[in-house]
């Protein structure tokens, strides 16, 4: 599925926040989405297979990717573990310049950090690990170490000129449909509670229903329809993950009116009835 994150990343003086990734996660997959924040993503076991807009990867333990702001992602991981930080490219908001321009031409997508490195630089990776060892240790003054390594590593990828002109990356079909793609993700977003027709999505994106298929399929790898009720499966999820909602209550709110749909459908997604899979959660925490 594809959606825009919106929440916020750490807290509102110290935004940023870490997870880790493993097959226990209800995230495991990891479900097409962008933010409006600077994603990095190491590879501590196995391998996994990153799309970032339609570019894709695959990345193995000791790699390291780049998500830049407003990135479509997802990524199917096998036998694998990770770990993510996500930040907003606010904090290098600083007096001097140079800092803070280049900031800003990541953030206005006028240039990008390079997504993919196999972490063969041993003082390159040496700085990556340290942001993410300094957020999982969390010392007294851990605040302070993120910071400041991330500042250091943002000077090693202008040192080393890990980063180019945005539109190098982006073909033609990309930079004229993902603003259009975006707009029908988040009608989607909006509404996925309520009763949705293939014809509401068509109408959100300005075009027929058959065009609606092919685009949304090339864009995406999905059909609209499969999009919404994978969509719809990871709310639930989230729902029998965080709340005591009753799966009937679950399956009514994410804009499933038919139970036994409902279940079939998560079983197809996760290979587990919503009921098992809440009280393994339970086990689990």
């Amino acid at each position: 599925m594809i959606y825009n994150e919106l929440k916020q990343r750490g807290t509102l003086d110290f935004p940023i926040e870490i997870h880790h990734v493993d097959k226990n996660h209800s995230k495991y997959y990891m479900s097409a989405h962008w933010h409006n924040e600077m994603e990095i993503i190491r590879i501590l076991e196995g391998k996994i297979e990153v799309k970032l807009n339609n570019r894709t990867y695959l990345a193995k333990a000791g790699n390291i990717l780049f998500v830049n702001p407003e990135t479509v992602h997802s990524a199917e991981p096998f036998d694998c573990v990770y770990e993510c930080i996500v930040f907003n490219m606010e904090i290098f908001h600083t007096n001097t310049y140079s800092c803070r321009f280049f900031a800003e031409s990541i953030m206005n997508r006028e240039y990008m950090i390079e997504e993919f490195n196999s972490g063969e630089d041993a003082v390159f990776f040496e700085a990556v690990n340290s942001v993410f060892e300094q957020m999982k240790t969390q010392s007294s003054g851990y605040k302070f170490l993120v910071i400041s390594t991330l500042f250091r590593l943002f000077g090693l990828i202008v040192d080393k000129h890990l980063y180019g002109a945005a539109n190098v990356k982006q073909d033609s079909f990309d930079e004229k449909n993902l603003p259009r793609l975006k707009k029908i993700l988040a009608f989607i977003r909006d509404n996925y509670g309520k009763q949705i027709e293939l014809a509401d999505i068509a109408r959100e994106g300005e075009m027929s229903t058959k065009y609606l298929c092919y685009f949304f399929k090339k864009m995406t790898g999905q059909t609209p329809i499969g999009y919404l009720n994978d969509f719809r499966i990871e709310k639930a999820t989230q729902q029998l993950t965080h709340t005591d909602l009753r799966v009937t209550d679950i399956a009514l709110s994410c804009g499933f009116n038919d139970l036994s749909y409902f279940i079939k459908t998560f079983k197809s997604a996760k290979g587990i009835s919503p009921t098992a899979f809440k009280k393994e959660h339970q086990k689990m925490f």
